[in-house]
């Protein structure tokens, strides 16, 4: 049951340059799209229970959606959150390995 929530609060894992940089780098660190009203606590406890991994640091951004436009409707992008989840020394998370 505690694992549903858990899928709740992580959305997906964002794969860029950028976030695979980092998880490349001496200290692990990776990034999740997570809920909005997700506080550091919870992502920290979710992500150390559905990855086995113990979890250092835990830093969020709220993106703003952009405006856009195309021909004459305008729309706006949906806000949302980014977890920059750095882990401690010896710990990895395996579904970025192969990229």
């Amino acid at each position: 049951m505690k694992k549903m929530r858990y899928f709740g609060i992580i959305k997906r894992p964002i794969i860029t340059e950028k976030s695979t940089a980092l998880s490349r780098g001496e200290e692990k660190g990776y990034l999740f799209e997570v809920s909005m009203d997700a506080e550091k606590d919870d992502i920290k406890a979710a992500v150390e229970s559905l990855f086995d991994v113990k979890v250092k640091e835990v830093n969020t951004v709220i993106v703003r959606g952009k405006v856009k436009q195309v021909k004459r409707v305008t729309g706006k992008r949906n806000n949302r959150k980014k977890a920059y989840v750095t882990l401690q020394k010896g710990y990895s998370i395996n579904f970025i390995e192969g990229v």
